[in-house]
């Protein structure tokens, strides 16, 4: 049984950061050392990113504010609002981007209407509600009261993977399902100033973004390419526990990220990939380089050059994660889909149409724990 994502639906606020503009607004914080205001300019000019989004409008210099939460544009203050007061704008800002890229991912979908869908899985760390987000897409899309709904929460970056995997076990244990995945990111909300380590790093690198994807086993044409889930594997690694984490405080949510992290994904990656490839024959004994497309969680460009350098991969396996990296950030568990759509984007073989399961692609992403999830893809050609 082949269970296929066949639509994929990205989004981002429209509040563009430009990482120059919010290095420099950062670094003339009040209350940096010395040592604080070398690492936002090192963090920030270090992260290979041009542009992220945010869904907090008042960190565009245009709005008109007299009584700013998160960001004073007249003293160019960044403010820290309580962790309530910015639960309030997920709610406020998450549910729209929740409910239209689910709508734009099953109007995408041909063949598959509201009607058939039969599972809803929504995913974020960065807030929460109830009724949730799942409750707004079922009933803000119009679709049957009786889908099944679930929601993945506080799980990190590698969220979209269990989602993934549980649209895919819920296909096979259905071939009529149909499962829609949306998820949302809106990172920037727990934004602050801090001679912290780990909140520099954070903040030169989170964004918003949101996705959405449908999912079904059923036989239908394909009109556009496709990816087949073919397989999924968990690792947590014996250290790294404590380099990364995701704790809620009373200033909103607290990361840490800690510099490690890259060398500690850098030891262990190509054992976790050793169950998921070992599991495929025609993938057996051949080297990483060999399997066309890599789907890599840009969690940071040093987290993309250990993988690169780790697995021997050429700089156009990576281009679809640094690309991400670098118009997007890192918006948590959403930038692996957005990867995807870049992988799905690609030319067709030669400028000609591809055999189904002619293109393999091998995706992973990296969480707390520390997680790392991989998955095993085909991208099938109409």
């Amino acid at each position: 049984m082949t269970v296929l994502l066949r639509s994929l639906q990205t989004a981002v606020p429209p509040t563009v950061l430009k990482q120059a503009e919010a290095r420099d607004v950062f670094a003339a914080q009040e209350g940096l050392t010395r040592l604080g205001t070398r690492l936002v300019r090192t963090c920030f000019d270090a992260a290979a990113i041009d542009t992220r989004h945010s869904a907090v409008a008042e960190f565009s210099w245009d709005l008109p504010d007299t009584a700013p939460d998160f960001f004073d544009p007249a003293a160019g203050r960044i403010l820290n609002p309580s962790t309530k007061t910015r639960n309030d704008v997920f709610v406020r800002e998450a549910t729209p981007l929740f409910t239209e890229t689910a709508r734009g991912a099953l109007e995408a979908a041909d063949g598959i209407g509201p009607e058939d869908v039969t599972h809803v899985i929504t995913v974020s760390c960065t807030g929460f509600f109830n009724p949730g987000p799942d409750y707004r897409v079922v009933r803000e899309l119009g679709l049957r009261p009786s889908v099944q709904r679930f929601h993945l929460g506080f799980m990190g970056c590698y969220a979209a993977f269990p989602a993934l995997r549980a649209a895919k076990l819920f296909c096979e244990a259905d071939p009529n399902a149909v499962v829609l995945v949306a998820i949302v990111e809106l990172c920037t909300l727990h934004v602050r100033s801090s001679n912290n380590p780990d909140t520099i790093l954070g903040a030169s690198l989170f964004a918003d973004g949101a996705a959405a994807a449908v999912i079904t086993a059923r036989d239908l044409p394909l009109t556009r390419p496709a990816l087949s889930l073919d397989a999924f594997e968990t690792t947590l690694t014996p250290v790294g526990e404590d380099t990364m984490a995701w704790n809620i405080g009373d200033q909103g949510f607290e990361m840490v990220l800690g510099s490690y992290v890259p060398h500690i994904i850098d030891d262990h990656i190509t054992g976790a990939l050793e169950p998921l490839l070992a599991g495929d024959p025609a993938l057996a004994g051949r080297p990483h380089n060999g399997i066309e497309h890599w789907a890599i969680h840009p969690g940071g460009r040093s987290i993309v050059d250990k993988v690169v350098a780790r697995l021997g991969l050429s700089e156009a396996q990576a281009e679809p994660a640094r690309e991400t990296l670098r118009e997007f950030g890192n918006m948590s568990s959403a930038t692996i889909m957005f990867v995807f759509e870049r992988i799905l984007g690609l030319p067709l073989p030669d400028g000609e149409s591809g055999a189904p399961g002619s293109e393999r692609v091998c995706a992973m992403a990296f969480g707390p724990g520390l997680t790392i999830e991989t998955a095993l893809l085909t991208r099938v050609n109409p």
